[in-house]
C-alpha cells in the first residue's frame, strides 16, 4: 500500500488560477490545525477552482499539517475524482455529500469548511444553539442556520435539507455534529469559522461558570450583527490573510512537515 506523504509538485501541470487556489486551500488546512480546530484525519475543507465546476479536497488519511498544494485531490460536485496524486489515499464520502451539495446549490460559495471541535460539538448539542453572549457571537445573530442530525453525512438524500437549512447564510450549526462555514473566498470562509469557533468556546466557558448571563437588547443585537457582516465595513479575511501566511511561514520552519506551498 502506498501511504507515503511526499508528493511531487504539480505547479507546472495546472493553471495559474488552480495553483493559487491550491496554495490558499493548503494554507487554510494548516491554519485550522494551528488554531486547534482539527479532528485527527477527519473533516474537510473544499474550494472551487475559479472558472470550473471542479473542487479541491483533502486526501482521506492525511493530517491537516501534512496537506500541501500538490496533495489535494480534484473532484466534481458529485464526488467523482478528476485527478489526485499517485497514492492509495482516497477521499471521504461525506466530503462531497456535504460540500458538493452546497457548492452545487450556491454559486456564490467558493469555499466550505466543516469541523468537529470540542466547543463546536458542545454548542451543537445545546437546544438553545449559539447565544449572543459576546461581540464575536453577536455577528451571527440572524445570520446562521441549524440542521438537525440525521446520522453520518453519507446519504445523498440529506443534501437538499442541508442546503435548505443553510439558506443564504455563511454559517451552519449541524446539531449533535459540528460546525460549517462557507464564503465567496477561502479567506472569508476561514475567518468566519474562526469567529464561530471562538463564539462557541466563549459560550461554553461562560455557561460553565454557572452564573447569571447577560445579553444585549434586540436593537443592539441587530445593529451589531449588521456592522459585522462581510462587506458592511470591509471584506472579511482579506486583511488578516497575509498575517496568517506569515504565521504559517514562521511555524513551518521548525515543524518537520513539508511546507504547504509544495
Amino acid at each position: 500500500m502506498n501511504y507515503a506523504t511526499d508528493f511531487k509538485s504539480i505547479h507546472d501541470e495546472v493553471s495559474t488560477q488552480e495553483w493559487q487556489t491550491r496554495l490558499d486551500l493548503a494554507a487554510c488546512y494548516r491554519l485550522v490545525e494551528a488554531y486547534g480546530m482539527t479532528d485527527l484525519i477527519y473533516n474537510h475543507i473544499t474550494a472551487r477552482i475559479p472558472g470550473t465546476e471542479h473542487l479541491l479536497i483533502n486526501l482521506y488519511g492525511l493530517l491537516y499539517k501534512e496537506i500541501t498544494a500538490s496533495s489535494l485531490a480534484k473532484i466534481d460536485v458529485e464526488g467523482n475524482v478528476i485527478a489526485k496524486p499517485d497514492t492509495d489515499y482516497g477521499i471521504n464520502v461525506s466530503g462531497y455529500v456535504i460540500h458538493g451539495a452546497i457548492h452545487k446549490a450556491r454559486p456564490d460559495v467558493a469555499c466550505v469548511l466543516h469541523t468537529h471541535t470540542r466547543a463546536g460539538m458542545a454548542v451543537a448539542a445545546m437546544k438553545c444553539g449559539l447565544l449572543p453572549l459576546s461581540q464575536t457571537s453577536i455577528r451571527f445573530v440572524g445570520h446562521i442556520g441549524y440542521h438537525d442530525y440525521e446520522g453520518p453525512a453519507i446519504d445523498t438524500d440529506e443534501r437538499e435539507r442541508i442546503v435548505q437549512d443553510l439558506g443564504p447564510h455563511d454559517a451552519l450549526v449541524m446539531r449533535n455534529h459540528g460546525l460549517l462555514t462557507c464564503g465567496p473566498t477561502i479567506q472569508q470562509a476561514f475567518n468566519t469559522m474562526y469567529q464561530l469557533e471562538l463564539s462557541c468556546r466563549s459560550q461554553v466557558d461562560a455557561m460553565a461558570a454557572r452564573t447569571e448571563l447577560t445579553m444585549p437588547g434586540e436593537n443592539v443585537l441587530a445593529h451589531t450583527a449588521h456592522l459585522y457582516q462581510p462587506g458592511t465595513r470591509r471584506p472579511y479575511g482579506v486583511l488578516e490573510w497575509p498575517a496568517m501566511l506569515r504565521l504559517l511561514a514562521a511555524e513551518e520552519k521548525s515543524s518537520g512537515y513539508p511546507p504547504y506551498w509544495q
